[in-house]
């Protein structure tokens, strides 16, 4: 779905599961600098948009979900997961509930997905799911962002900022009292400062929360009866994640940012090195320069020197071996 505010002065369209919005709007680290300052928003509205109605709507969510929301509080963000029968990761929702419906943001083209899923599930539950995408769109302010949401509004309020739930066409007249607009990747930037993990970025067809952080913010421990719970007991109990989620400072020196999938060695093993990793989201940071988020084996030294394709690369541990 394409945004209106591709029309905004300066605006580069974003790629592949982020077409619809605008990459920049003509200065990444400018607008990289008004969100970490707290000001401006971000067009979020590629994003699907899913509701739960019904009074059995968190109780059942509860049931599906990797998250503890049986009681969650009106207003209260929170995130989670679906899984796999086998632990592995499937969707990720951010959600809110108002008091009546439960509403979540979801990546780009999951929606249709997560639903059938969830429609699948009811049973004899009081519930009605919805894709209120064609609706309703997400924007983002920022940490600090002293903008009022539109009256109204559905608000997510996270450590990391607010997410707003808009009607679709009130985008345009939004953005003329929100500005200045930042692109998505100055929000992306910023995500890989907070090591926040991404669906479908920093996940592939076998990955477990354990691996990328998600346990506690994403997944709560002391909860069982959903899909692939048994895998994250037993991780978590009685072993160790083939993998970590790190962060990675790239040598400032190359013109080129190492994409996504490119292939992590240990510095000291040369060219002919074997692959220990994967870098899944790279950035160019205002303060920090290039930095990227990658998985790396479990027992990869946290000390160890490592090379992302040609680029020097040091790390941060997010995830413990």
């Amino acid at each position: 779905m394409k945004s209106p505010l591709l029309t905004l002065p300066g605006a580069v369209p974003a790629e592949g599961v982020d077409e619809g919005v605008a990459a920049h709007y003509g200065d990444l680290f400018r607008e990289q600098r008004a969100l970490a300052d707290g000001a401006g928003f971000v067009d979020l509205s590629h994003r699907g948009v899913v509701t739960v109605t019904g009074e059995d709507r968190l109780g059942w969510l509860h049931l599906l979900l990797t998250q503890h929301v049986s009681e969650l509080p009106v207003g209260e963000a929170t995130e989670a997961l679906v899984l796999s029968a086998h632990g592995h990761i499937e969707h990720a929702l951010y959600l809110v509930d108002d008091g009546t419906t439960v509403w979540a943001h979801v990546e780009p083209g999951t929606a249709e997905a997560l639903i059938a899923y969830l429609e699948s599930m009811k049973f004899f539950y009081r519930v009605e799911v919805a894709d209120r995408t064609g609706e309703f769109a997400v924007v983002h302010l920022p940490a600090g962002s002293i903008a009022e949401p539109p009256e109204g509004a559905v608000v997510r309020e996270t450590a990391y900022g607010r997410d707003l739930f808009l009607p679709r066409a009130d985008l345009e007249s939004y953005a003329e009292k929100a500005g200045p607009a930042a692109g998505l990747l100055a929000y992306e930037a910023l995500r890989v400062e907070n090591h926040r993990p991404r669906l479908g970025f920093e996940t592939d067809h076998r990955t477990i929360p354990h691996e990328l952080g998600w346990i506690g913010t994403a997944v709560h421990l002391q909860k069982g009866c959903y899909r692939g719970q048994e895998t994250v007991a037993r991780v978590q109990n009685l072993g160790k994640p083939p993998r970590r989620l790190v962060f990675l400072h790239l040598d400032g020196s190359d013109v080129h940012l190492p994409p996504p999938g490119t292939e992590i060695r240990l510095a000291d093993d040369g060219e002919d090195g074997r692959r220990i990793g994967v870098v899944t989201t790279s950035a160019r940071h205002h303060e920090l320069g290039p930095v990227a988020l990658a998985l790396v084996k479990r027992n990869v030294p946290v000390d160890a020197r490592l090379v992302a394709g040609d680029t020097a690369a040091a790390q941060e541990v997010i995830v413990e071996p």
